[in-house]
This record gives C-alpha cells, structure tokens and sequence, in this order.
C-alpha cells in the first residue's frame, strides 16, 4: 500500500528546533512513509496526508488537498487556531510523560526558587554579604495551580508532595487527591485569596488571554510568609498583561516573578524584564519539546488512526485545547 507522505512545517529558529533534527528523528520511526521536509520544491501537496508542525505560516497547511491529520509539536496549539485558513481535520496535541515530566521540573525548581529567598540569597552573594534570614517551612506555603490538564495535574501533585498546601483551578470540575479543587469564574475568587505562589499553565483560549492582569494580582493573598505573592508562568505569553506585570512588581502587588513565555518572542533586547531584579527570565524552555519522544508518538498515533483506532488528544475547536 502507499502510504500517505508526512509533511514536516518547522519554524523554531533555536537549536532545540533544528529542522533537520526533527527530520532524521521521523526518517527513523516512520519506516517506509515519505518524511518531508519543507520547503521542498519537488513536494507533490497531493501525496501529503499529515503534518507536524511546529509555528507554520499563516496559510502553509492549506495547500495540501488530501491532508488528513495536524500533529502540533509543542504543547500550545494557540497559534494554529488563529489560522482562518487551518484545513477542517483532526489537530492533535502533543500528550506525552516527557514533556509532562520537563514541565513539572520547572514548576518545582521555580516554586522551590522562590521558597528559599534565593533571589535575596545570590543578591547577598554578589554583594559579599553574610545576612541569613528566617526560612519557612514549605507548609506554611499556599500554592495556587491554574489549569488542571495533563501538565497541571501532575504539577500540583509534586509540589504537594514536597510539602506545600496545594490547590488548583479550571474551567470545569477537577478532582486531584491532596489537592484543593475549584473551578469556574464563580470560584477563582475564593482560589485566588488563598494563593501565595500563583502557577500558571493555562492554555491560551479567548477567555484566558491577558488573564494575568492586575485585576487578579490584587485578588492574591497578602499575608503569606513571603510578604507578597509570587507569579510563575509557564503557560503562554498571551496570557500575560505584560505592562501589569511589571507595574505590579514595581509597586510591591507582586513580590517576585518566574516567566517562561512572553508575548513576543524573541524577547526584544529593550524589554524590562531582562534586567528587573524581582524576575527570573528563561526562553520558551520550561518543557523543551523532545524529537525522540514526540517522533515516536506521532507515529503511533498515525499508525492507530490507519487501523480505525481513535486518535488521542485531539484538540477541542470550540475550547482552543
């Protein structure tokens, strides 16, 4: 039988989204499937029945006439969404323990970051200054998970384990053991007043862009040991009002921010967040995509959907994820 070739759209720019890496990854899973890798200008569109795809243009996935599914390489798939011209198949996320496992590493360092003083810490160090102060325990800690997914989940439940008070909000009704559960607009004020450290992995949907705003900031608790709440967004840039955000860390509504995405990227070289002291900066890596782990999936998936099994973690059009 041919089988239908997979395409592959990669717009990464670093070198954790070398195109050329992803494509020999796939050459070595996909056994006799044609891996293509674009632009190639002797592509028959015709042959093409799926696509993985990681930031394509605006318009890129509409050419091909026989294209039966859209694997999305990263976790977000806001941007797909936003493409009018997106062709009516299956979109599929990716769902796998490594990437699930990366993102509750970050989580956990950032939150323990914050716990320990170590701003303070490695500011006294370069000043040369000897000056410990009272370090709390980390039940005496509430840390607040918003968006109770896959990567949520799991998150909330290490950080649980480590000894923090642990609660969580969704959209819709979550149960999590150890972990306090809320959801809906009705209850995000009741989670936001017991919130010392907010974590964000919320994906990106019309109702959740620029969620993190003032407005919520001031809901956070304010009485914790740290004096005052602690932002960590690994989610996505849009969800962030980024002139709120350093308003509030300068003004003291926020005592300190880990940021992952923001919502241009590259980061511009003039952006305040590279120098302010109260944030810590990373690029877009809080679960680098893995193209051992991602390829293999991928292929199993397309495997599944050629033999009538159901695809896994289609992405829910009307929801945005």
């Amino acid at each position: 039988m041919n089988k239908g070739a997979l395409a592959l759209l990669i717009h990464g720019g670093a070198q954790n989204w070398s195109p050329e890496r992803w494509k020999s990854r796939f050459d070595d899973v996909c056994g006799d499937r044609r891996v293509l890798l674009l632009p190639d200008p002797a592509l028959d569109p015709a042959g093409v029945h799926y696509a993985a795809v990681w930031k394509p243009a605006p318009g890129e996935l509409a050419g091909f006439p026989n294209l039966r599914v859209i694997f999305n390489l990263g976790a977000g798939v806001d941007a797909l969404m936003a493409d009018s011209s997106l062709p009516d198949v299956p979109l599929v996320r990716v769902a796998v323990g490594d990437l699930t496992g990366r993102m509750t590493e970050y989580v956990v360092l950032h939150a323990l970051m914050h716990h320990r003083q170590e701003l303070y810490l490695r500011a006294c160090q370069r000043e040369q200054r000897w000056e410990p102060t009272y370090q709390w325990a980390a039940n005496a800690v509430s840390v607040g998970v918003m968006g109770l997914g896959t990567l949520g989940s799991d998150a909330a439940d290490a950080l649980r384990r480590i000894g923090f008070r642990v609660a969580g909000w969704s959209r819709s009704a979550r149960q999590i053991e150890g972990v306090e559960c809320f959801h809906g607009e009705g209850q995000l004020e009741a989670f936001l007043q017991r919130t010392d450290m907010l974590v964000c992995l919320l994906p990106l949907t019309p109702e959740t862009r620029q969620i993190l705003n003032r407005g919520l900031f001031a809901k956070l608790n304010r009485s914790g040991p740290m004096g005052a709440p602690v932002l960590i967004n690994a989610g996505r840039g849009g969800l962030q009002n980024e002139p709120d955000i350093l308003a509030c860390l300068d003004d003291g509504t926020l005592g300190a921010a880990s940021l992952d995405v923001f919502c241009n990227e590259p980061l511009p070289a003039d952006s305040r967040f590279w120098t302010h002291p109260k944030v810590v900066l990373t690029p877009h890596n809080a679960a680098d995509t893995d193209p051992d782990e991602i390829s293999k999936y991928v292929a199993r998936q397309i495997e599944r959907f050629e033999a009538g099994d159901a695809l896994e973690n289609v992405v829910d059009r009307k929801r945005g994820y």
